[in-house]
């Protein structure tokens, strides 16, 4: 069986390459997007953190006092912990957006 001259582009049953047409400049558009989401988050998270300075507490003693500076304490720890949950939260919804985004382009 004979299956006739070899292309000049590959052996055989090789698919040959896609036709090349004018180059396309990536817009890195995503990336940058990201980017701006985790440096908001970042700022927000070290603003949450630095944020507790006991100010509400002023003129208490003993105790009082003790129980306002944990309060205060955990009030933000809790805060710090919502602000880094709703992070997580954005970030895979972009994750999953990407990849449905990149595999509708890549079949299309």
């Amino acid at each position: 069986m004979t299956t006739g001259p070899t292309p000049a582009w590959g052996p055989p049953g090789e698919v040959p390459p896609p036709a090349s047409g004018p180059a396309r400049k990536h817009h890195r558009i995503f990336l940058w997007v990201f980017l701006a989401v985790q440096a908001l988050f970042l700022a927000g998270v070290i603003s949450g953190a630095g944020s507790n300075d006991h100010a509400s507490c002023k003129g208490m003693v003993g105790d009082a006092l003790k129980t306002c500076q944990d309060a205060g304490d955990a009030g933000t720890v809790i805060g710090v912990g919502l602000l880094i949950g709703l992070w997580v939260a954005v970030d895979l919804i972009l994750g999953i957006t990407y990849g449905v985004y990149r595999l509708a382009r890549k079949r299309a």
